[in-house]
């Protein structure tokens, strides 16, 4: 278990080559694209074993003298409350801790640009609230027939309406907090403001995956697949590379069908076009930073499974995720797998065929599989985590860590006073009472000690859990799934 597939190191020295080398092409101002997290791509490092989910930021920071990070939001996005599902909060909030986040390292992030902008009233808002925390904010407004209209798109009515963000770096870095916020839309205006200007600039992206120097069909490629199917991205061979120079390279459907458009404003801009396919455009180093491809290979297919569960739940919370189950089933097929082929799954399956209530299993590092059923004190994953901690601190498991007593006590509060419906305590409720006993019980404490080696581990419910306890393993840095199903026939679940 947790065997490494992946240089980090070797990959971050790689990219800061490549992205030293495309600025100077271009010389000597280069506006970059970049897709996915800047902190927490967590896809990456589960797909990529050793890859660092804070990777793209150790990268810039290699190249942090030169680095100037603007953020693109979608002024639809603002209006709409857009929410990061895999943290809980809305774009606009995002932007705000990354700017933060950012700063903190040494990072300078010198503006907000607000894409789509029609004076929205919630837009309007948060450009007030950057302002008065002294942050610059520009405005790009819609271009009708973008982006297929290139001879207007580049021209006083298309791009020269949008404001010219003012830069100061020689690699401007373009990010946002999700999809949608026009990110290429930004760097394009910007290279059409820069030329009007007489200044040398160029464009490139930077995108993890698909990964277009390994094959179409590669679990890695397969698992971004799974990962954007409720974007229906499909990963091809790039046929503008293959016709060019006659090698076979790995690209995704959106960029592929836009190149043709994209190679027109290029060369409306500035007379000609740098590129002769997507593949071209991009800085993609990860490929030649794997250093087991077996690894990679298993860890890919485990996020597929992975994928297939959360659209399975989704459905079954939403009604809304058919043509994600249907595609990542599709993905499972091509490879062989099923979910058997998750072993906590399996494992937590077959014991729930000798229960009526919920139970839940864990996978730990070692691969060790410990198992948890629902009680009268606890539920099914309280049950299975302290289990977990006691086989890893190597506590026999007849000792309780918690007392009955605290248990109850804690349960009194929740149905007496705060009118909870369900006496059983959340995750994050165990650990606290877990914290508190580790004061006067040794045994206690050496289990809480080993609360921090469940990262990484795999979970596995046979339920949908509360939002609570599914937010408390995210932290926790555990890989969850859960059986599309509830604990009980109600209609509205928490």
């Amino acid at each position: 278990m947790n065997s490494i597939g992946f240089d980090n190191e070797k990959y971050l020295s790689l990219q800061s080559e490549k992205i030293l080398e495309r600025i100077n092409s271009f010389g000597g101002k280069l506006y970059m694209e970049f897709g996915g997290k800047l902190f927490d791509d967590f896809h990456a490092s589960r797909v990529l074993p050793g890859f660092k989910p804070d990777s793209k930021v150790r990268m810039l920071l290699k190249l942090k003298e030169q680095t100037e990070i603007i953020f693109a939001i979608n002024a639809s996005a603002i209006e709409q409350n857009k929410m990061r599902s895999d943290i809980g909060i809305t774009y606009d909030m995002d932007i705000l801790r990354l700017i933060d986040k950012l700063t903190e390292i040494g990072l300078y992030v010198g503006s907000v640009v607000i894409t789509q902008y029609c004076s929205q009233p919630s837009a309007n808002k948060f450009k007030t609230r950057l302002e008065n925390l002294g942050i610059k904010v520009y405005l790009h407004y819609p271009i009708a027939g973008y982006p297929s209209n290139p001879q207007f798109i580049v021209s006083e009515e298309g791009f020269g309406k949008n404001d010219y963000i003012e830069t100061s770096r020689s690699l401007v870095v373009v990010t946002a907090p999700g999809p949608g916020s026009g990110k290429m839309a930004t760097c394009l205006s910007q290279l059409y403001h820069e030329n009007k200007r007489g200044i040398k600039a160029g464009y490139a992206k930077y995108e993890t995956f698909p990964v277009w120097s390994i094959p179409l069909m590669h679990p890695v490629n397969l698992a971004y697949e799974a990962a954007t199917a409720d974007l229906n991205d499909v990963n091809m061979i790039d046929p503008w590379h293959l016709q060019a120079y006659g090698q076979t390279t790995v690209n995704y459907n959106r960029d592929v069908e836009v190149f043709p458009v994209l190679n027109a404003i290029f060369e409306h801009i500035s007379g000609s076009s740098p590129y002769k396919s997507p593949t071209d455009m991009g800085v993609n180093m990860v490929g030649f930073a794997i250093v087991d491809d077996d690894v990679v290979s298993e860890s890919s297919k485990q996020e597929i499974i992975r994928r297939y569960y959360a659209a399975l739940q989704k459905q079954k919370q939403t009604g809304n995720a058919s043509d994600e189950v249907k595609k990542i089933e599709m993905l499972l097929n091509r490879l062989s797998l099923t979910k058997d082929d998750r072993r906590v799954a399996k494992a937590v399956n077959d014991f729930s065929e000798q229960y009526n209530n919920p139970v839940a299993g864990i996978e730990l590092n070692d691969g060790t599989i410990v198992t948890g059923k629902t009680s009268e004190l606890l539920g099914a994953v309280c049950s299975m985590l302290l289990n977990a901690i006691k086989v890893l601190a190597g506590i026999d498991d007849s000792v309780l860590l918690i007392s009955k007593e605290v248990i109850e006590a804690i349960q009194k509060l929740k149905i007496g006073v705060m009118k909870n419906q369900n006496p059983r305590m959340h995750v994050d409720e165990v650990l606290i009472a877990l914290s508190v006993s580790a004061q006067n019980d040794e045994n206690a404490k050496k289990a809480l000690e080993q609360v921090i080696n469940l990262k990484g581990c795999q979970v596995h419910s046979s339920v949908i859990l509360s939002q609570e306890d599914m937010d408390i393993f995210r932290r926790l840095g555990i890989d969850l799934t859960c059986e599309p199903q509830y604990e009980s026939d109600k209609l509205y679940h928490r």
